[in-house]
């Protein structure tokens, strides 16, 4: 049976050169080669769809790689899809980096300038081992070869305009609809969920940040089971500990959450630091909440300007949401729109605070009634955003029932 080689190069003049070899390369197959780390990512994912028969055996990954280093990518790659094989080509042979990456999940080294009879040894022995992984997923073993759980981060235009609201409604939506989900709280300094959620849990995101290796039993232990079945994965008590959380410890912490869970919502706050920068980049659904007012949408506007001047996110791939909508501002979703050059969701969340203030004050946001039109409007954007488990069988305007914790109405409502 050939082996199909998928090259994850760059540079040009890499490409021809690796692509050259590999067709040299007795029972190879290699596959169309991907010029960076997020085609390579959504590569292998629309094959894993499929099936995992579907993948190929090797992945080469050139050191030149990017916007993802090379490192954190063998990481994601190897935490979400393990029954590839990948191979890191680079200029340094040393012990140290090779150490690295076995430690990344690579399952070999090739030094460059290639050499055919390495590449061939290196390329035969990942393809045995992946033949093997494979044949043990067949006879059942429960390893996760998915293509992996929906992202969503939410962040706020300027603090105060409901940030973990939304997310905290949106995991709760997700959550009774049958899937399983995860709330993290990515803002490290002035996290709230545990204070909204009326919970106190020793471990935090900061006790994996100094893990190269998350498995299942050490996420385990870290997540907090609420009672509404939602895992909860907090921020430090100590706002100063935040900063342990590097931009590589979160994409090791968001894609082994991904891995675990069908849909994963990050709480990204409204300070934007590395670890969220990184929970942003990675996300299927970027959100960025605001208010209809001109302090909130400049604040939207500044934010992802700053992310496109980053290589974080563009604004075309960004969803805002308008939470505290009234028919009676000047600004509305148009405007918004317009101003950010953003995706507006079409579910906009109306002002109606005080239906909000007594499980506000006594930290038991999930006990809001279900026919609060704040509730049923995020319940609702957690449809539109496609969070939810839909029945079979109900139409547009039906209804979709979370048990005896409300319901996601997915008809839209008419203010009164």
């Amino acid at each position: 049976m050939p082996t199909r080689i998928l090259p994850a190069v760059g540079d040009t003049d890499a490409v021809r050169s690796v692509t050259t070899l590999l067709s040299q390369l007795p029972d190879a197959e290699p596959v169309a080669p991907v010029v960076d780390s997020t085609q390579l990512v959504d590569t292998l994912a629309r094959l894993a769809a499929e099936s995992v028969d579907e993948l190929p055996e090797v992945v080469i990954v050139h050191e030149r790689i990017g916007p993802v280093p090379a490192l954190e990518l063998i990481r994601e790659v190897a935490l979400r899809f393990p029954a590839v094989g990948v191979i890191l080509v680079t200029s340094d042979a040393s012990p140290g980096l090779f150490q690295a990456a076995m430690d990344y999940g690579a399952r070999g080294l090739v030094a460059l300038p290639l050499s055919y009879e390495e590449l061939a040894s290196r390329v035969q022995a990942v393809a045995q081992w992946s033949t093997g992984v494979r044949r043990h997923l067949g006879a059942g073993g429960d390893v996760f070869t998915g293509v992996g759980g929906t992202v969503v981060t939410v962040s706020g235009a300027k603090g105060g305009v409901g940030t973990t609201l939304t997310a905290i409604q949106l995991a709760l939506a997700a959550q009774a609809s049958g899937r399983s989900t995860a709330l993290v709280d990515m803002d490290l300094q002035t996290g709230d969920v545990a204070s909204y959620l009326d919970v106190q849990f020793r471990r935090s995101v900061v006790d994996l940040a100094a893990i190269t290796d998350i498995s299942p039993r050490v996420l385990a232990d870290a997540v907090f089971r609420h009672d509404t079945g939602v895992a909860l994965l907090l921020a430090p008590g100590e706002g100063e500990r935040g900063e342990d959380v590097t931009d590589r410890a979160a994409r090791q912490i968001v894609s082994a959450l991904r891995s675990r869970y069908e849909v994963v919502v990050i709480d990204c706050g409204a300070q934007m630091g590395g670890a969220g920068a990184a929970a942003v980049e990675m996300a299927d659904r970027a959100l960025l909440v605001t208010t209809p007012d001109v302090v909130a949408v400049r604040g939207a506007k500044r934010a992802v300007r700053m992310w496109d001047r980053l290589q974080i996110r563009k604004a075309e791939e960004t969803t805002v949401v308008v939470n505290r909508h009234s028919r009676s501002t000047e600004i509305q979703p148009p405007l918004i729109q317009k101003i950010t050059g953003t995706a507006v969701a079409a579910t906009a969340v109306p002002a109606n605070f005080k239906e909000l203030q007594s499980v506000v004050d006594a930290g038991r946001i999930h006990e809001l009634e279900n026919k609060s039109a704040v509730k049923q409007a995020l319940w609702g954007l957690a449809a539109e955003l496609g969070l939810v488990k839909v029945p079979e069988g109900a139409g547009k305007a039906g209804r979709l029932r979370g048990g005896d914790r409300g319901s996601v109405s997915l008809r839209r409502r008419r203010e009164g």
